[in-house]
């Protein structure tokens, strides 16, 4: 079963979005070192159920907010995706130590993310 593990804020004007997350919700938001503009978000205490994501510069796949949904295959998921009338709208991409990962599309228009990470 796949399970809403992250999510990606999509910006216009990444450091903005980074300053106003900071302020208005306390933030903690730090450059990742990967080959893209991305920044980590740890949106609180990892005691407390809740999810931490990232902002990037909106440009890859539009504004908008993505959940990314952990899966035990990238390509698995995808092909029920696709099979229960989803979209493939990217292809499957290695992030060097992460893991897998694709953005999709369903039935309602509604973008997200499959991820299959390395240590899982």
């Amino acid at each position: 079963m796949g399970r809403v593990t992250h999510f990606e804020i999509n910006a216009e004007d990444p450091e903005r979005a980074i300053k106003f997350y900071r302020d208005a919700l306390g933030w903690t938001i730090e450059k990742w070192g990967g080959p893209i503009e991305y920044w980590l978000v740890m949106t609180g205490d990892e005691k407390i159920p809740g999810i931490d994501g990232a902002i990037m510069r909106g440009e890859k796949m539009g504004m908008g907010t993505y959940n990314t949904i952990e899966v035990d295959s990238v390509q698995d998921s995808l092909a029920a995706v696709i099979k229960a009338g989803g979209k493939k709208l990217s292809e499957i991409d290695t992030i060097p130590g992460v893991g897998l990962f694709c953005y999709c599309e369903d039935t309602e228009g509604n973008k997200f993310g499959l991820m299959h990470t390395e240590s899982k």
